[in-house]
């Protein structure tokens, strides 16, 4: 025999050892199923022999050419079993060896490959992947998702993902975890609250109700996959205005009996005496029986209210500033915050909506627009939209702030399917928003209401990939959405199994501090699995537009007849998802996916597949949920109208975008006009975007005409922030 040498896939060249013949094919012949097929000693022998005689002739050959030969020489001798479990054991190792390859140039990609080159490292937009702490957090997701690949999913789940039928979103922490929370403060502030690592006295003054507002994001981010929302930002600094106003009032009548050693006559009525915009003759009634002196009632009351504008002002410039610099989750993420705002119209709770939109107005250090909070104003009539409404004004200076800004985005609490759901002065009854455009409200297990809860988890259907692969057939198409929306169906309860076994202990803030429904009622080691039934889980889709090119040749915003053929497509995943909710109790939902990577990454496979199809494959992302095309020219009033109706179908979430050329601070009431467009066309939430600029020295972001106002360079970068990039 002159084989000598075996060359590895690797290139490598070891010198051959005919005792790893002998094994494979004896490990083969232990895993065959039928005992009468096995090869007893004697057989195991005569097959290596004969492998050796096939490849005795060479002096050096391939690892993958002594395989075929095994292969032959077991199915010429009759032992098919014991053949095909040699074969089941190569392609088992070679899917190993092919996701082994596939992480490490995942690997190499973190490392080496520019950021703004690889979605996966914009897969979130507030994580630094070119950190220390961001590579290290990157590294350990995708190798989570390798394990939970190759060791976890079901075959048929696992398949549907990898060949980009479906996206399993955030698939790192399948066996960890649940998406997102709606944080109610004044809840979670009542009684005050721990965090892992000590107790939190409650709150009484507005810069601690600011500060641990951050701290309770940052450490329900802990606990969660997902955005951070608050659902009732306005109502919750309120009442942290009024204990500060208390504290300074009495402060200031203190002071002012010591200086004129006077004595008091009477307490401070609180109810009366209470923070005003205006004049508050009442307060200074009471104040004049305390103090004697109704001139200096008046100067006492007056300063007071100054010094709480102050300190409101300055405790939301704290907060923006907090949440675009507090890391967690080891060192490289900012959390993914939202704040939800508008609709008190006490004077507390108006100071707090006008001092966050200044503090967002004035930027960060360098004037920087700050990412986050998400800022959302909530509208409605009889509260802000209409001109006599008691918060118009602040309407107005939303308006003002996001030209500037791009924030506040804007909710509309009239819209139809929110309206339902109103109650008023009941803030737990407006509906709230995650920025990533995630909507949790209805609830057929127990109260409506947006905080105290968020989102299980959802998956994303690749709808032109469904409509290639059906090649114009509509019934064809139905048929393989059927099959993907079940699929994702029976993806999330299987996630949902891993999950609920959990217990409170396993989420220390989110449910040992009760902040999700129901959890203020369990102990520590008590399962989480019946809390679960408050959360929403949804089933996304991506690429209308691309879909129903693929189908019929044009998109929603060519024709009326695709328009129709849209919204019975989104509406079918409705009727699916609202009919899983009837039958199994549990809150289905339908979801406009928004995240941008995977657009492009359901965009690439499909090219891939199916070559460069013009209008469906051909540009570097396909379109987000049901949006008209970016790129299709059209007024803002027709793309209003063509995407308004599938906010009503989307209950799980959805957003809708307006581009604006120029500077739209110049011109306020054609951007308010447009708000209100969208808002009574029933959109239920929406934005303008329009050109930001940023001087990539100092970092300044805004409008800049022919030099940066921080630091007077002349050289910048110009293009517009689209805020759909934001993923949770």
């Amino acid at each position: 025999m002159n084989l000598k040498t075996v060359v590895k896939r690797s290139g490598e060249s070891v010198d051959y050892d005919r005792a790893k013949i002998f094994n494979a094919i004896a490990g083969a012949n232990r895993d065959a199923t039928t005992s009468a097929d096995k090869l007893a000693p004697d057989d195991v022998e005569s097959v290596t022999a004969a492998v050796e005689t096939a490849v005795g002739g060479r002096e050096s050959i391939s690892v993958e050419e002594i395989q075929d030969e095994v292969e032959k020489a077991l199915m010429a001798k009759g032992f098919f079993d014991v053949a095909k479990q040699f074969i089941l054991y190569r392609e088992k190792h070679a899917q190993r060896r092919n996701a082994q390859k596939k992480l490490m140039d995942t690997y190499r990609d973190i490392f080496f490959a520019k950021s703004v080159d690889v979605d996966l490292k914009r897969d979130n937009a507030n994580i630094n992947t070119d950190a220390s702490m961001g590579i290290m957090l990157k590294l350990g997701a995708e190798g989570a998702k390798y394990f939970v690949d190759n060791y976890v999913l079901p075959e048929e789940f696992a398949a549907a993902d990898k060949e980009n039928w479906i996206h399993v979103h955030d698939k790192d922490f399948s066996l960890i975890t649940l998406n997102c929370c709606q944080i109610d403060l004044l809840k979670l502030f009542h009684g005050g609250f721990s965090t892992g690592h000590g107790f939190l006295r409650e709150p009484n003054s507005i810069r601690s109700y600011a500060a641990l507002a951050c701290i309770a994001i940052q450490s329900n981010q802990n606990d969660q996959f997902g955005g951070q929302s608050i659902n009732a930002f306005d109502y919750a600094m309120a009442e942290g205005i009024r204990k500060s106003f208390k504290k300074i009032l009495a402060a200031e009548v203190a002071r002012a009996c010591e200086f004129c050693d006077v004595t008091p006559a009477a307490e401070i009525d609180f109810k009366i005496c209470t923070y005003s915009e205006g004049d508050n003759p009442a307060a200074v009634e009471n104040l004049t029986a305390v103090i004697g002196s109704k001139k200096l009632a008046e100067k006492i009351y007056k300063q007071a209210c100054r010094d709480v504008e102050e300190e409101t002002h300055q405790a939301m410039e704290a907060l923006i500033h907090n949440f675009n610099t507090l890391h967690s989750r080891a060192g490289a993420q900012v959390p993914f915050s939202s704040i939800n705002y508008g609709m008190d119209t006490s004077p507390e709770g108006r100071l707090a909506i006008r001092e966050v939109l200044n503090a967002i107005d004035a930027g960060l250090g360098n004037g920087e627009t700050p990412i986050f909070p998400i800022s959302i104003f909530q509208l409605k009539a009889g509260i802000n939209y209409n001109v006599d409404d008691p918060n118009y004004d602040l309407f107005r200076q939303a308006c003002k702030v996001s030209a500037k800004r791009l924030f506040p985005n804007f909710l509309s609490l009239d819209a139809p399917y929110n309206l339902q759901y109103y109650k008023p002065g009941d803030y737990n009854s407006y509906v709230a928003t995650m920025g990533c455009r995630t909507r949790v409200m209805s609830n057929v297990n127990g109260p409506e209401q947006s905080g105290s809860r968020g989102n299980f988890a959802f998956v994303t259907i690749n709808l032109p990939k469904l409509a290639l692969e059906a090649g114009g057939s509509l019934n064809e198409f139905f048929r393989l959405y059927d099959k993907y929306i079940t699929i994702c169906h029976d993806y999330l309860l299987f996630r949902l199994k891993i999950i609920e076994a959990k217990h409170v202990y396993n989420f220390p803030f989110l449910m040992g501090q009760g902040v999700w429904l129901g959890s203020d009622k369990l102990k520590p080691t008590d399962s989480i699995k019946d809390v679960l039934k408050h959360a929403s889980y949804s089933i996304g889709f991506c690429g209308l537009a691309e879909c129903l090119v693929a189908l019929i040749g044009v998109h929603h915003g060519q024709s009326a007849e695709a328009q129709e053929l849209g919204l019975k497509i989104v509406r079918h995943l409705r009727e699916r998802t609202d009919e899983y909710a009837r039958l199994e109790q549990r809150n289905w939902t339908t979801f406009a996916t928004p995240a941008e990577s995977t657009a492009g990454q359901f965009q690439r496979a499909n090219r891939k597949k199916y070559g460069k199809i013009k209008g469906v494959t051909d540009r570097d992302y396909m379109t987000n949920s049901s949006h008209v095309p970016v790129y299709f020219p059209i007024t803002a009033h027709d793309k209003i109208q063509i995407e308004a109706p599938y906010h009503a179908l989307c209950n799980a979430g959805h957003i809708a975008y307006i581009e604006m050329d120029g500077d739209p601070t110049k011109n306020l009431s054609a951007f308010e006009a447009i708000v209100r467009a969208m808002h009574d066309a029933n959109m239920g939430y929406f934005s303008i975007n329009h050109p930001v600029d940023r001087d990539p020295v100092c970092g300044y972001t805004g409008i800049i005409a022919n030099e940066c106002p921080h630091c007077h360079r002349r050289e910048i970068s110009r293009g517009t922030f689209h805020i759909d990039r934001l993923k949770s």
